[in-house]
C-alpha cells in the first residue's frame, strides 16, 4: 500500500527533478487547456438549450474562461530559469490540485448535462470526455503525481457513471476506458521512472563535468603556480608576457620588468637545511607581494629568483622605486627556528622606452641583474646596452671553461713558499692557469669569478687539487697549499671529495694545506668551524687567507683552530718606510703567534720587506722576490736544488 500511495505523492525533496518536471510540463499546459476548451465548446454546441441556460451555457463558459486564463498564464511563463526552487515547488503543488479540480469540474458538467442530449449528442459527449481524459493524462505525464491523480479521478468517475447510465448500455465503453485508464497509469509510471533516471543521469553528468572542470582548473592553477610561495611561476609569467605582446598597441615606457636574485640563499640552504630555506622563501614572498601595487605581477621564476612585471605609465620610474623598496625589504633579517637569517638581493631593471617586446624586457632585466652579480652584488642596475658585451663575454667564457676542462687546456702553476730564516722552499701554492686557451690569454681572476658564479669552480678546484697532488707527490717534506673557493667550502660533499682525491693520489694529508678567505668565515661561522674540525681530523692544515683585510676577531681566530694565517700583501705595501704599516704587520704577526698559529706573508717583493718580516717573527714568506708562479718543471728545479732565490730587488709582475 505504501508503494501504491507513493505513486500519487508529490516528492519535493529532489529540487533538480522538480525543476526538470516544471520545464517539461509547463510547455504542455497551454495545449492541455486549449484541448479542454475545444472539447467543452464541442459539447456545448451539441447540448445547448435556451431553457437551461445556466447548465448548457454559463457553466461551460465559466470552465472555458478559467481554462483560457490558465493557458494564457502558462504561455507567459518562461522555462522557470528565473524562479526559485520554492516558487517552482509552489507552482507544481498548485498544478496538482488544479488539474484534479478542472478534471472533476469538466466531468461533472458532462455527467450533469448527459441526460439532456440526444443519442447522437450523448455519443459525442462520451467521445470528447474520453479524449479530454487521455489528453490531460498525457500532457501531465512528466508530473507523475498530477497525471496519476487525474487518471484515477477521471477513470473512476467515467466508469462509475457509465456503468449504470442508459440502463447499462455504456458498460462496455466504461470497462474499456477503465482499462485504458489503467494502461495510461502504467505508461505514466514507467515514463516517470525513465524521466527521473534521465534527470539524475544529467545531474550526475553535470556533477562529473563540474568536477572535471574544477580538476582542470586546479591542474591549471598548479601548473601556473609555484607550490612553495603560491606565487605565479615562470610558466604563468611567460604566458602573461605573451598576452602583453599580443596587444595591438604598446605605449612607450608603459611596461617594465624587475629581476631579483637573492644573494646568499644557497648558503642558508647548505647551513640550515632546505626547510629553513623554504621558510625564508615563503616569508620573502609575502613581503614582496605586499610591496607590489595592483598593476604589478610578482612571480617566482627560480629557486632564489623573482620577477615583477609592471604595466603602468612611467613604468621604469615606478619600477626603480619598487626595486629600492625590495632591496631594503629583502635585506631585513628573518627569524626561522630561532635562527636569524639574512640575505641580500641583486636587482636588474629594464623598461620598454624603445618599445621592445615583453620577452626581450625579461632578458634585459636578467642581463642587468647578472651585471650586478658580477660587479659585487647587493645593488640595483638599469639595463644598458653595454651590459650585453659583458653578458656575452661571460657566456663565452662559461662555455670555454667546460671545453677547456674536457680538452685538458688548463694547467697548474706553482709559487714557492720559503722559510723566513733559511730561505729554503718549504711549500708551494698551486694556482690554475689556462695556457692553451684557443682565444688567447685571459685574466685568471676573471675566470675564477665566472666559475664561482656558474658553479664550474667545483670541477676546476678538484682539477687543481688532483693535478697538484700527483705532480708533487714525490717532493718529500714540501707542503702543498691550495686555495679553496667559498662555494667549494660550503658544499656538503666537499670533505668527501677532498678525501677521495687524497686516496686516489696517495698524497699524505699532513702535507696538504687548504686556504680559505675571511669573508666566508664571518657569514657562516658554525659551518666553517665544523668543516675545519673535520679537515684537521684528517690531518689537513687550514690557513686563513688574506689576513689583515677583514674583521676577524681574536675570539673567531681561537674558535676556528687555524694552523696558519697568511698576511695579505696590501699591509706590506708600506714596508719598510711607513712606521704605522710596520706596527700593524708586526702586531698581526704577534697576535697570530700568540694563538699558536704559524704566519705566512704573501706579496713579498723587496728584500727589506723580507728582513722586517723575518725579524718580526714571520715563519714563511711568499712573493715575487722568491719566485713567480711557474710550471711544474721550473719549480721542480728550484725544489731539487734547495737553493734560496737571490735578492733581486723589486720584481715587476706579469
Amino acid at each position: 500500500m505504501a508503494a501504491l500511495a507513493g505513486l500519487f505523492k508529490l516528492d519535493t525533496d529532489d529540487r533538480d527533478l522538480l525543476r526538470a518536471q516544471f520545464q517539461s510540463f509547463s510547455k504542455q499546459m497551454p495545449l492541455l487547456y486549449i484541448i479542454l476548451i475545444f472539447n467543452a465548446v464541442a459539447i456545448w454546441v451539441d447540448f445547448f438549450r435556451p431553457d437551461m441556460i445556466f447548465k448548457t451555457a454559463i457553466t461551460p463558459l465559466f470552465i472555458c474562461t478559467l481554462a483560457l486564463t490558465r493557458a494564457i498564464w502558462w504561455m507567459r511563463q518562461s522555462r522557470g530559469d528565473n524562479f526559485t526552487d520554492e516558487q517552482i515547488a509552489g507552482y507544481i503543488k498548485r498544478t496538482c490540485t488544479l488539474a484534479v479540480v478542472m478534471t472533476l469540474a469538466f466531468e461533472l458538467w458532462c455527467i450533469w448535462i448527459y441526460d439532456g442530449g440526444s443519442a447522437y449528442a450523448r455519443g459525442h459527449l462520451t467521445f470528447f470526455l474520453a479524449l479530454t481524459q487521455v489528453s490531460c493524462v498525457f500532457c501531465l505525464m512528466s508530473l507523475r503525481a498530477a497525471a496519476m491523480r487525474v487518471a484515477v479521478v477521471s477513470t473512476l468517475s467515467f466508469v462509475m457513471f457509465f456503468s449504470w447510465a442508459d440502463e447499462g448500455r455504456m458498460l462496455v465503453e466504461a470497462v474499456v476506458l477503465g482499462f485504458v485508464g489503467a494502461g495510461m497509469m502504467v505508461v505514466t509510471h514507467r515514463y516517470n521512472l525513465d524521466f527521473s533516471q534521465l534527470v539524475r543521469s544529467e545531474r550526475d553528468l553535470r556533477g562529473r563535468q563540474a568536477e572535471t572542470e574544477q580538476l582542470s582548473e586546479e591542474n591549471r592553477r598548479i601548473a601556473l603556480t609555484d607550490a612553495l610561495s603560491e606565487l605565479p611561476n615562470r610558466r604563468q609569467l611567460l604566458a602573461q608576457l605573451d598576452v602583453v605582446e599580443g596587444r595591438q598597441r604598446q605605449v612607450a615606457d608603459g611596461l617594465a620588468v624587475i629581476f631579483i636574485d637573492l644573494d646568499g640563499f644557497k648558503d642558508i640552504n647548505d647551513m640550515h637545511g632546505h626547510q629553513a630555506g623554504d621558510c625564508l622563501i615563503r616569508s620573502l614572498s609575502e613581503r614582496l607581494r605586499a610591496l607590489c601595487p595592483p598593476f604589478a605581477m610578482l612571480a617566482r621564476v627560480g629557486g632564489d629568483e623573482f620577477v615583477i612585471l609592471i604595466e603602468t605609465p612611467g613604468a621604469l620610474g615606478v619600477a626603480a622605486e619598487i626595486a629600492q623598496r625590495v632591496n631594503e625589504e629583502v635585506s631585513l633579517p628573518i627569524l626561522v627556528d630561532r635562527h636569524i637569517l639574512q640575505v641580500g638581493a641583486s636587482i636588474g631593471l629594464a623598461g620598454n622606452g624603445d618599445l621592445v617586446s615583453a620577452h626581450e624586457l625579461l632578458r634585459r632585466a636578467d642581463t642587468a641583474m647578472y651585471h650586478v652579480k658580477m660587479s659585487g652584488k647587493g645593488e640595483i642596475a638599469v639595463y644598458d646596452a653595454a651590459f650585453e658585451q659583458g653578458r656575452l663575454h661571460r657566456l663565452e667564457i662559461e662555455q670555454q671553461i667546460g671545453e677547456g676542462l674536457a680538452k685538458r687546456q688548463f694547467d697548474v702553476f706553482y709559487q714557492p713558499v720559503v722559510d723566513a730564516n733559511t730561505r729554503a722552499i718549504v711549500a708551494v701554492e698551486a694556482l690554475i692557469r689556462w695556457p692553451r686557451r684557443p682565444a688567447g690569454p685571459i685574466d685568471t681572476q676573471q675566470v675564477i669569478e665566472i666559475a664561482e658564479l656558474t658553479g664550474q669552480i667545483h670541477p676546476l678546484g678538484l682539477f687543481v687539487l688532483d693535478r697538484a697532488c700527483r705532480e708533487i707527490l714525490s717532493w718529500d717534506n714540501v707542503k702543498l697549499s691550495v686555495n679553496v673557493s667559498p662555494a667549494q667550502f660550503r658544499d656538503p660533499g666537499f670533505e668527501r671529495q677532498i678525501l677521495h682525491v687524497l686516496e686516489q693520489t696517495k698524497f699524505p694529508p699532513h702535507r696538504l694545506q687548504l686556504e680559505i678567505t675571511e669573508g666566508y668565515l664571518l657569514t657562516h661561522p658554525e659551518n666553517a668551524i665544523r668543516a675545519i674540525k673535520a679537515f684537521k681530523a684528517m690531518g689537513i692544515s687550514i690557513a686563513l687567507d688574506d689576513f689583515g683585510t677583514g674583521f676577524t676577531s681574536i675570539h673567531y681566530l681561537r674558535s676556528y683552530g687555524f694552523s696558519h694565517v697568511k698576511i695579505d700583501k696590501s699591509p706590506l705595501a708600506g714596508l719598510p718606510h711607513d712606521k704605522r704599516a710596520t706596527l700593524l704587520v708586526t702586531g698581526a704577526i704577534n697576535l697570530a703567534r700568540g694563538l699558536d698559529m704559524r704566519v705566512v706573508a704573501e706579496g713579498v717583493e723587496h728584500e727589506e720587506q723580507a728582513a722586517i718580516l723575518s725579524a718580526s717573527g714571520c715563519d714563511e714568506l711568499q712573493g715575487y722576490l722568491f719566485g713567480r708562479p711557474m710550471p711544474v718543471s721550473d719549480i721542480l728545479t728550484m725544489v731539487t736544488a734547495r737553493l734560496a732565490p737571490p735578492a733581486a730587488g723589486k720584481l715587476h709582475r706579469y
